[in-house]
This record gives C-alpha cells, sequence and structure tokens, in this order.
C-alpha cells in the first residue's frame, strides 16, 4: 500500500510538472422515483412504482498540444438489486461510457476515436440522453473541422458483437445485436455555420441495421438515411428554434421508409430577468399502415427524447416506433426564484398525427414541474408530471379507460454531485 502510495504521488507530481493538462473528477447522482403512469398508462389495479437509482462516474482527461485522452466509467445502480455479500454485481452494469483519444491535426482538424458522446445542435437526432441513468454512447471515428464559425464532422461507425481473437473465421460479420435503433454500419455529416443572430446546421445521416434470413443468417443490411436541418435566431430577448428533418430507405426487418417528416418550431422571450416564457409545436408523421412493409413513420433515432413531447416519455421513448405520429403543441414558463433556485413549468397538447382504428386522435394534455435548487458544490431537482388522458391515448396505450388509474402522474427527486478530485490546469 505504501509503494502504491508512493507511485501515485509521484506520478501526479511528473503531470505538475509537465506541459500537460491532467483533471480528474467525477459525479454522485441519486435520483428518487414514485411512478404512477409513467411511459403508459397504470391499470388501476396495479400498484406504483418506487425506487431510487445511481449513477456513479470516475472521469479522467489527459491533454497535450498534440492530443487529447479521455475515460469515463460508471455503474448504475438500484438501490436493493443485490442481496446481501453478492461477490458479483447482479445486473453487470458497470460500464466503461466513454473512452477515446483526439488527435490534433493542425489548420483546424482533428479527428475523434473511440467510444464517444455525438450530440449536436438541440439533441434531436443526436444526443447524450444525460436523463437515463447510463445514457447514450457511440462507437466511432471522427473527422473534425472547425474555424471561426464554421465546423465540420464526419462519422463513421462499424459494430460487431463477437468476443473471441477467431471471430474473424468463426464468427463471421453479422451482428447480433438488435433493439433500440442498433446499428451495424453508419455514416454521418454535421455542418453548422453561425453568424451574428442567426446559425444554420445540416446532417446526412446512414444508419445500417444487419438483416436475418429464416435461418437466422446474415442477410445484408436496411440501410435508413436521416436528412435535415436546424435554424436558429436570437436577437435581443427573443429567440426561434426551428428543426425540418426527413427519413427515406429501409428499417430494421427490410421496412420502407416513404414521406417520413419531423418539423418543429419553438419561439422564447425572456419577459424579465427572472421570467423566460417559451411556446412551440411540432410534427412528426406516423404510419397509415395501409400498404404491408411499407411505413410513413419518423422516428428521431439517437436524440435526447426525454427532452421532447413530455418528460413522462410516452412518445419516441423505446415506444411509439411505428405507430400514428404525433401532433405536440407546449407552452412553458421559466421562473428564477433566486440567484440558484429556479421552477420550470411545462404544458403540452397530444393529438396522433394520423387518427387511431376508432376515428380518435386527441391523446392528452400532460403538466410537468421542475424545482431546481443549487447549493455551494451541488444541486437538488425536483419534478412532477401528470398526464389528463383522453380517448385516443387509452386506444393507444391499450388500456381501456374504465381499468385505468383515475390519476396518472409521475414524481422524483436528483441529487447531482460533481466532485473534481484533480487537475494540474492553471486557474483563469
Amino acid at each position: 500500500m505504501k509503494k502504491l502510495i508512493l507511485t501515485v504521488g509521484m506520478l501526479l507530481l511528473c503531470l505538475i510538472g509537465a506541459q500537460a493538462q491532467f483533471t480528474l473528477d467525477g459525479q454522485f447522482r441519486p435520483r428518487t422515483e414514485y411512478r404512477n403512469g409513467f411511459g403508459s398508462l397504470i391499470p388501476d389495479a396495479a400498484d406504483p412504482g418506487f425506487a431510487i437509482s445511481t449513477r456513479a462516474r470516475l472521469n479522467a482527461a489527459y491533454q497535450t498540444e498534440k492530443y487529447k485522452f479521455y475515460l469515463s466509467i460508471q455503474d448504475v445502480m438500484v438501490w436493493g438489486e443485490n442481496r446481501q455479500i453478492l461477490p458479483d454485481d447482479q445486473n453487470d452494469s458497470f460500464a466503461v461510457f466513454e473512452a477515446w483519444a483526439q488527435l490534433n491535426l493542425g489548420s483546424g482538424w482533428s479527428t475523434k476515436l473511440g467510444r464517444q458522446v455525438l450530440s449536436y445542435d438541440d439533441q434531436r437526432i443526436l444526443g447524450g440522453l444525460d436523463w437515463a441513468q447510463q445514457g447514450r454512447n457511440h462507437d466511432a471515428a471522427l473527422i473534425k473541422y472547425a474555424k471561426d464559425n464554421f465546423i465540420l464532422d464526419f462519422a463513421f461507425a462499424y459494430n460487431q458483437d463477437f468476443d473471441n481473437p477467431t471471430g474473424f473465421q468463426s464468427v463471421g460479420n453479422a451482428y447480433n445485436t438488435t433493439g433500440f435503433f442498433s446499428y451495424k454500419t453508419m455514416q454521418m455529416l454535421y455542418l453548422k455555420q453561425k453568424w451574428e443572430s442567426f446559425g444554420a446546421s445540416v446532417v446526412l445521416m446512414n444508419n445500417g441495421f444487419q438483416n436475418f434470413d429464416d435461418q437466422s443468417n446474415a442477410d445484408g443490411l436496411s440501410n435508413l438515411q436521416t436528412l435535415g436541418t436546424h435554424l436558429t435566431f436570437n436577437k435581443g430577448s427573443f429567440g426561434l428554434a426551428a428543426n425540418a428533418f426527413l427519413q427515406t430507405g429501409e428499417r430494421q426487418g427490410e421496412l420502407d421508409v416513404k414521406g417520413a417528416y419531423l418539423v418543429g418550431l419553438d419561439a422564447t422571450y425572456k419577459a424579465s430577468n427572472a421570467i423566460g416564457l417559451g411556446a412551440g409545436i411540432e410534427i412528426i408523421s406516423g404510419n397509415d399502415g395501409q400498404t404491408a412493409g411499407e411505413t410513413g413513420a419518423f422516428f428521431p433515432l439517437y436524440g435526447t427524447n426525454h427532452k421532447f413531447n413530455g418528460f413522462m416519455d410516452y412518445f419516441y421513448v423505446g415506444n411509439h416506433a411505428n405507430s400514428i405520429g404525433l401532433f405536440d403543441i407546449h407552452a412553458s414558463a421559466n421562473f428564477k426564484l433566486g440567484e440558484k433556485s429556479s421552477l420550470l413549468a411545462k404544458v403540452l397538447n397530444f393529438k396522433g398525427e394520423q387518427d387511431l382504428p376508432s376515428g380518435e386522435n386527441a391523446l392528452g394534455t400532460e403538466v410537468d414541474l421542475v424545482f431546481t435548487q443549487g447549493f455551494n458544490g451541488y444541486s437538488l431537482k425536483i419534478g412532477y408530471s401528470h398526464m389528463f388522458a383522453a380517448d385516443g391515448m387509452y386506444e393507444l396505450k391499450g388500456v381501456a379507460e374504465d381499468v385505468a388509474a383515475g390519476t396518472q402522474n409521475w414524481a422524483w427527486a436528483m441529487l447531482i454531485i460533481k466532485p473534481k478530485f484533480f487537475s494540474t490546469a492553471k486557474a483563469d
């Protein structure tokens, strides 16, 4: 132990004296949730769910003039999931969340290789999904260019799931990992230009999904293309943000996608230093179900979907992947209650972009409240959401109104601590 402490101490002294910068920090984030209709309508006969989960992360960054290395390891623990003195973690949740190196190639060019978060603009199509305790990452390689107010990123990925050194011969290239739009291949081009009050970005992405024949043998790829733009305008207290995306090609299982789209517009207004207002609309195309083997439904793929269409996650969070689409009209107000406290209030009204078989399309109204309080070195967030379901929601979720619970709600509280253990970076 003494030798280990001495070795670590000498290493830190060397880092302090070197030109490189080294930082070591972490995150401790326990969250308590009461679920009584989160994600879907709960029947009256079912008991509400109550649980506590914790995300613990340890992050290390090492940076020189020529390259940067970053490592983030995490464990997601549900309180009580392991019996006493269990020798191994029961849910096997310990993971490397990020592990990448970025090489400086000069003249604005760089490359970033490894497991990383791909997060762009408002995270509608590509985001880190930080709300989920496990988060979202990609194993990918990026070629990056940045100069002045222009950004270009090109990403590509080729995924495998064999884990033995003879895998190339014995397993081949079939990718057996499925679900949640897990892809075999990915190519993505992102371009962004900013001006004084206006910003515009373009995303072009192709995802290849592994297909299998009746004998479970690899049978080529279904390639889905997503392309679109994110536009922003800010002038004084007023702001606008717009999304417009199209999807074409094939989903998993060789399902043809034709005419799928997402369009959205949000406006913000800073009424005072203490009050910010917002309003918006989003339309996501659905599947008309008229032609076998085809769909017109759009899915926002790898975005931070919890951020959109209500915090209760009734749409596009592991669900609603080939359904009637969505028409979402929402309004919000953010109140600054003190130097380190705020309250967000948001109301969302949902309709199907298409009618359900019964002819209904009204789905309901959701109210979201989030209170944030900052302290010295940590923060606390408390949330409450309530779903006022309409007739169409009962049909959509397959829960009859007469058996559904009269109250559909969700409450949570989350503590966030981000300790900084060590840093050789000089303070500004």
